[in-house]
């Protein structure tokens, strides 16, 4: 990095959230993140929740999550934010090799994908592009992208449906968005409809394998 973008780093760092369920990944993160002047950590979550509860009080530019980090997988991070208004851009950065990954975590309003098997570098650089307004990802079929059938749904009815991924009543989730239970009920009901599916079950199942 040249004089005036230190300078500039030092005077505007990146503002990083982070969240994985691996504590050795949190230091090796931490570690990563201090050695670069482009950058400031804001906090540290374990868990989806955890991780939306300090994004919610803390402004920051970029959050780097893991996919599988409880009590559901980074679907629930992006689904809540996405609901949002200018909400922090989110990159997945996993050790998944599900290759269909990246365009679930397209499709549900992430910025980027990051395999943790390349080197350190290219997550940095990718929070750095992401930061910048852009959106960084592997060679992607998006044909697969609208075969899924949960790209007929709204933010909303994705929110709501997360939310049920992840074991909550319509009651508890009419209270977390702040809306009537007829409300979250009129939702279910469309998602259903528009999954063509009959239960809560049904649609759940269907959720986590898209």
């Amino acid at each position: 990095m040249d004089t005036l973008g230190i300078l500039m780093a030092s005077i505007n760092p990146i503002r990083v959230g982070l969240a994985d369920k691996n504590p050795l990944m949190h230091a090796a993160l931490k570690h990563l993140l201090s050695e670069d002047d482009r950058f400031e950590l804001v906090f540290v979550a374990s868990n989806c929740e955890e991780f939306l509860d300090h994004a919610g009080q803390l402004s920051i530019d970029v959050g780097v999550i893991g996919w599988i980090i409880g009590p559901s997988d980074g679907r629930f991070i992006l689904d809540h934010l996405n609901g949002q208004d200018s909400p922090p851009r989110i990159i997945v950065y996993t050790g998944d090799e599900n290759k269909m990954l990246p365009s679930q975590v397209m499709t549900h309003g992430g910025a980027a994908f990051v395999s943790k098997s390349e080197q350190p570098i290219v997550l940095l650089d990718t929070i750095a592009a992401v930061a910048a307004g852009r959106m960084v990802f592997p060679y992607i079929d998006v044909r697969s992208i609208y075969d899924n059938p949960l790209s007929t749904l709204t933010r909303r009815e994705m929110e709501v449906l997360s939310d049920l991924a992840s074991g909550r009543t319509n009651k508890q989730i009419a209270r977390d968005l702040g809306v009537s239970l007829n409300t979250i009920k009129f939702h279910v009901r469309n998602l259903f409809q528009k999954l063509g599916v009959n239960s809560r079950s049904q649609a759940i199942s269907m959720y986590l394998k898209s």
